[in-house]
């Protein structure tokens, strides 16, 4: 059995890929998906439940929008049942034509061998002014 933090690279291995059908199995089917406040895609602030959800209101919308999307993991850290990852976003807003680098922050939690919760923290300004919503 995988450790969770090689569970979580997998993830990351899978989102590289394009594999968005490997990476849902990789997740509980009640996973909790978060994204940080202010984020563009998060319209009412709650989280999405479970893979479909996930796929609909993120996945799907996202995916088409972004030219060269990225995540680029920096360090992965396990503390107290959570993976702790440091990384970058980076890639080209297609409705806007303007490019991302920004830096970004995800706590996943696991469950005998399944994502059962992600929370990303993002600076969510610099994704704005990007998406066109802020100047």
């Amino acid at each position: 059995m995988m450790t969770d933090a090689q569970v979580v690279k997998e993830c990351y291995a899978k989102l590289a890929q394009g594999d968005i059908p490997g990476l849902l199995t990789l997740f509980h089917p009640q996973i909790e998906f978060r994204l940080a406040q202010g984020h563009p895609y998060r319209i009412d602030g709650k989280p999405w439940v479970g893979g479909q959800e996930i796929a609909k209101n993120f996945f799907m919308k996202a995916g088409p929008e972004w030219e060269n999307w990225r995540i680029v993991p920096d360090e992965v850290l396990e503390a107290g049942g959570a993976v702790i990852v440091e990384c970058r976003y980076a890639g080209t807003y297609k409705p806007t034509g303007h490019p991302l680098d920004v830096q970004v922050c995800h706590i996943w939690r696991l469950k005998q061998g399944k994502v059962t919760s992600f929370h990303q923290y993002i600076d969510t300004a610099n994704l704005q002014k990007t998406m066109g919503y802020r100047d």
